[in-house]
This record gives C-alpha cells, sequence and structure tokens, in this order.
C-alpha cells in the first residue's frame, strides 16, 4: 500500500506552488510535471492521464495543467516476479482536450513526450533534478534490501529508450551515481538500477530542498529516509560484530 498519509493532501496548500502559464516552459514544475507524464502517462490524441500512487504528488499534478485526479485501489504484478502482487492507492489526473489548455496545441499536441521514444526534454535543461524526480517518481523504485542492508533505486518501464534516458540524465548529475545496465523483467519491461554504493548520495541529491517547491511525493521521500535510517542502522551492527 502506499503510505501516503492524510497530512500529505496538505503539502501543496503549504508549499509556495509556482505554476507557469505555459505548460511546456523551462521551469522546475513543468520539469515535475513532464518527468512524471513520461514515467507513468499516457498520451492520446484528446486526453492526458497520469498516475501517481501519492496523494500530495496527484494534486500537485493537477494543479500544474489543469484536471480531475480519481482514487482507486490497484493490484499489479511485480515487475521482476509476475507471481508476486502488490495493491497500492493510485491516483489518476485526467486532463481532456480543451482549446485554451496544453491539449489544443498542435503537432503532438506539442507534448515533450509522444510515447514513441521522442522525448523532448531540452527546455528541461536547467532543471534535471526536478525532471529526474518526477520521473522516478513515475516509474521507480526506492526500497531497503535486506539481504544486502543497502538503499535500492532502480526503475522500471516498457519503453527501453526512455529508460536509456533516465540513465544518461543520472549520469549528468553532480553526483558520481554510476547505474548498471538495461536488464529484461519477466513482465516484458526493462529496468536498471543505480549502484548500491552511491544510492544514499544520489537519493539525497534527488530529495534535496524539495519541500521549498512542493515538487515532489511525501510517501517516496520517507520511504528514502526510511531505507537510509535502515541501512546505517545495518552499518552499525556490522561494525559492532
Amino acid at each position: 500500500m502506499s503510505d501516503a498519509g492524510q497530512g500529505d493532501s496538505e503539502t501543496l496548500e503549504a508549499a509556495n506552488l509556482e505554476v507557469p502559464a505555459d505548460p511546456l516552459a523551462g521551469h522546475p514544475t513543468t520539469a515535475y510535471f513532464w518527468g512524471h507524464v513520461a514515467g507513468s502517462g499516457e498520451v492520446s490524441s484528446d486526453r492526458l492521464e497520469v498516475v501517481a500512487t501519492d496523494e500530495a504528488s496527484a494534486q500537485v499534478l493537477a494543479a500544474v495543467a489543469g484536471g480531475d485526479v480519481d482514487h482507486d485501489t490497484t493490484t499489479r504484478e511485480y515487475a521482476h516476479d509476475t507471481s508476486i502482487t502488490r495493491t497500492e492507492d493510485e491516483y489518476a489526473v485526467s486532463i481532456e482536450r480543451d482549446d485554451d489548455g496544453v491539449l489544443g496545441r498542435d503537432s503532438t499536441l506539442g507534448f515533450p513526450v509522444d510515447g514513441r521514444g521522442g522525448y523532448r526534454f531540452g527546455a528541461f535543461s536547467s532543471h534535471h533534478r526536478e525532471l529526474l524526480r518526477g520521473l522516478l517518481e513515475g516509474c521507480g523504485t526506492i526500497c531497503f534490501k535486506s539481504s544486502s542492508g543497502t538503499v535500492g533505486i532502480s526503475a522500471v518501464h516498457e519503453d527501453r529508450t526512455l529508460l536509456e534516458h533516465v540513465r544518461e540524465l543520472i549520469a549528468a548529475c553532480p553526483v558520481d551515481a554510476p547505474t548498471g545496465d538495461l536488464g529484461e523483467t519477466s513482465s516484458g519491461g526493462y529496468w536498471f538500477g543505480v549502484d548500491d554504493d552511491a544510492a544514499p548520495a544520489f537519493g539525497s541529491w534527488l530529495y534535496e530542498d524539495c519541500e521549498e517547491t512542493g515538487l515532489y511525493a511525501p510517501s517516496r521521500k520517507r520511504k528514502l529516509e526510511r531505507s537510509l535510517e535502515q541501512a546505517a542502522a545495518d552499518d552499525d551492527e556490522a561494525s559492532d560484530d
């Protein structure tokens, strides 16, 4: 289940969320939004839908381009082992085509993501952290690996090209965070992981100062913090042995 709590819905109200008039403009808010769209969204000629597992994050996404948030609970197969399922809260943000909003634009709606590998993220070149945060909240996971006592950060998606681009963005970030090669999942998609030794520094950089903008999923940040604490405690135990 998602860790989204009742207090998370207050994050959007408390944050000084800046939303540019043009949803395709280069801005931290739009970078976060389109990262989510690429990671967990679907785009058609008359509709955009993006899914989040955190209510506060979904409210932020809806505020960027307008739209309604629908809450549901879904059960899906684990990408690396289809015999395992997980149930979690799901918040779907739906935006319909209109003549004035983002869905009124031409040329595949003007989106920086066309669903066919043509990811045009150039406008967000100054906002890679927010773009990466949206991408990894859309198609990534953070966990504590009890078998190794380390923090795990990985991404799973059916689009290989998208994951290759995510790896390039991680390689360009100011923190040294090597990633493994792309592998295939048992569900038919692709995945990669950040090296365990680099995951704590990369995760900390990814969520640094995110409360100032509100461009993050509180439940994902808590998961990172808990995983870091567990890894630190595991290191302490190992040192005592």
